[in-house]
């Protein structure tokens, strides 16, 4: 038995395994956000607001309507990838491969110059698909640190911060566990500039504390 089928399970080729990886990346690259926006204005998405191909970007330029329509795409092309590798080769393992694929597929689509979205609706449908276990886990966390903060991007990325420790908890298959760290891992790298802009904004808010409350004393 080679190292491929090991890890991926028999009875799945090489070519199906590699075209369904190809298939999953291919499906992440059409950014929603970004052919909306080029569509309808001939604007580049990229170059407004955040940067992002993503939903609330999308917004900017279009509205509620482009962010529906920019959320609906997003969120299908996930679901529908890990899906079609079940489908295809019925192997847990390969649909995981998936996720990851379509996910780095949306964050870094070679035809925009690697330069694409965040990947929290995309990775959120492929995981609901995958394990709708760990997925309850995100949402529930979501909800509790939303209701704390009232900022989706914070909640999101502490409720995805946390997805490794939920499938160690539920799961006791090391793919699986690895598999949503890596999966994890990527819609935190892709939030990087948010995470930075956010510990700048708190360190501000602490440098200017004492301040404040030397002009409540004077006051």
């Amino acid at each position: 038995m080679s190292w491929m089928e090991r890890f991926i399970g028999e009875g799945v080729s090489p070519l199906m395994f590699f075209g369904v990886m190809l298939a999953a990346y291919g499906l992440g690259c059409v950014n929603t956000g970004y052919y909306l926006v080029r569509m309808r204005t001939g604007q580049d998405v990229r170059q407004m607001g955040s940067g992002s191909t993503g939903a609330r970007n999308a917004r900017r330029a279009l509205g509620s309507n482009g962010f529906v329509l920019t959320m609906a795409g997003d969120l299908a092309k996930g679901g529908v990838a890990v899906w079609l590798a079940y489908a295809l080769t019925g192997s847990d393992r390969v649909a995981l491969l998936a996720l990851l694929a379509v996910v780095a597929g949306h964050v870094w689509p070679a035809q925009l110059g690697f330069r694409g979205g965040k990947g929290v609706a995309t990775s959120l449908a492929g995981l609901l698909v995958y394990d709708c276990e760990v997925t309850l886990v995100f949402l529930v966390l979501f909800g509790l640190v939303y209701a704390w903060t009232r900022r989706s991007v914070a909640a999101s990325l502490v409720a995805f911060a946390a997805l490794p420790a939920a499938s160690f908890c539920l799961r006791e298959d090391p793919a699986h566990i690895w598999g949503i760290s890596v999966l994890a891992g990527l819609v935190l790298l892709a939030h990087h500039r948010n995470m930075t802009q956010g510990i700048h904004e708190l360190a501000e808010r602490r440098n200017a504390a004492p301040e404040a409350d030397e002009t409540f004393k004077e006051l």
